[in-house]
């Protein structure tokens, strides 16, 4: 296993880490079975958003004889309510809520405090502008959480919030599919070689420049989404119209700059063999670039590329973003918690959608739009 330091906290954490969602539903004999084998393969690191109340008691029991040997990585402002799990910008819930995961993880101290998923402006003045954040520094000063982290998967957000000199540790959403995503307001420019002259990689650049300020800055980027919600593991899903390999996905995200650690969401050992597999792969099974170099034969049609061009919808809905939650329920087979609850805080949702076929006559993509929404409003249920 490699280490590396987690920006300036000093704390050294494996490259490899887990993501939390592979554990919610686990016995304690299945859960334990899995922590002892990622332990005793060098594993030290794991990031838990959930506030499942088994997930948390089932980890603090096991992590108590090793705590020390161990970081943990616990969220901000979610919460249990009606058998699930939330997230929440009630002061009063975000204190309660706390104090219920230190009783439950009964650790008495996180390494990692993460404000749970930014990704709005008006989200982040309510964050970043009212008692949360300071509630967040409060708790660091006592020693509660030794380090004060953000997740966020909107990247001019997340560079906001890492300057204001606040934020130790940022959880974000790193992978091939997503950082080529242009930001651009032309369409040509998607297609234009020239402006990728220069780069030293083809990553949008607003993405590169949250990157390198966090590189600069000492602050240490986790990453979530590493196989794009199972996009990439699959020929038909990939935007490259071949599978990445998860010990690829894995490489290309620990290649960023500012990158630490890899937070690698496993539904059972086999899983968490795979994602061990970077250890010892050689070279040529890390190299990603035969994979991205397909991108020019990648056929652009009828693939939403959530760039934004359909927008202003008539109703107000995000259309970029219920494709994407959407496209993530395909991925996996599923509608994970994460996604679940990231549609339900949108402004708008697929239901609203009246057929006006308005967006669909600017989508540069021909993507069927009406379709999409119905699909999405027949998965989430509204």
């Amino acid at each position: 296993m490699q280490y590396r330091l987690l920006g300036n906290t000093g704390i050294r954490v494996s490259a490899i880490a887990l993501g939390c969602e592979g554990f919610i539903g686990k016995s304690r004999e299945e859960a334990w079975a899995m922590y002892d084998y990622a332990f005793a393969h060098g594993i030290n690191f794991i990031d838990m958003y959930t506030s499942n109340p088994d997930f948390r008691e089932q980890l603090g029991r096991w992590v108590k004889d090793k705590r020390e040997r161990f970081v943990l990585q616990s969220h901000l402002c979610t919460v249990w309510e009606n058998e699930q799990y939330l997230r929440t910008r009630d002061f009063d819930k975000v204190k309660s809520g706390f104090e219920l995961m230190m009783r439950q993880l009964d650790t008495g101290y996180l390494d990692v405090g993460m404000i749970h998923y930014v990704d709005a402006e008006t989200d982040y003045e309510m964050v970043f502008g009212g008692p949360i954040v300071e509630y967040a520094q409060a708790l660091k000063r006592e020693g509660r959480i030794r380090h004060v982290g953000v997740s966020s998967h909107n990247p001019r957000l997340a560079l906001k919030m890492v300057q204001t000199g606040l934020v130790d540790v940022l959880l974000f959403s790193i992978n091939p599919a997503y950082d080529l995503q242009p930001t651009t307001e032309d369409v040509e420019e998607y297609f234009d070689n020239k402006n990728y002259e220069g780069r030293r990689t083809n990553i949008d650049p607003e993405r590169q420049a949250l990157y390198d300020y966090c590189a600069n800055h000492g602050i240490a980027i986790d990453v979530m989404k590493v196989y794009g919600g199972g996009n990439l593991l699959s020929d038909a899903q990939s935007p490259f119209g071949k599978a990445l390999t998860p010990v690829q996905c894995i490489h290309y995200a620990l290649t960023r700059p500012g990158v630490a650690s890899v937070m690698v969401g496993c539904n059972g050992i086999d899983e968490i063999k795979a994602a061990l597999a970077w250890c010892d792969a050689s070279d040529d099974e890390r190299d990603y670039t035969g994979v991205m170099s397909r991108l020019e034969r990648f056929s652009w049609t009828g693939k939403c590329m959530y760039c934004g061009h359909c927008a202003p919808c008539t109703m107000g809905i995000p259309i970029a973003d219920v494709n994407k939650f959407y496209n993530l329920t395909v991925a996996e087979g599923k509608i994970a918690e994460t996604v679940r609850e990231h549609y339900a805080a949108l402004s708008c949702h697929a239901s609203d959608c009246v057929a006006c076929g308005e967006c669909e006559t600017r989508c540069p993509f021909g993507v069927e739009i009406i379709e999409g929404m119905e699909k999405a409003a027949e998965t989430f249920g509204y």
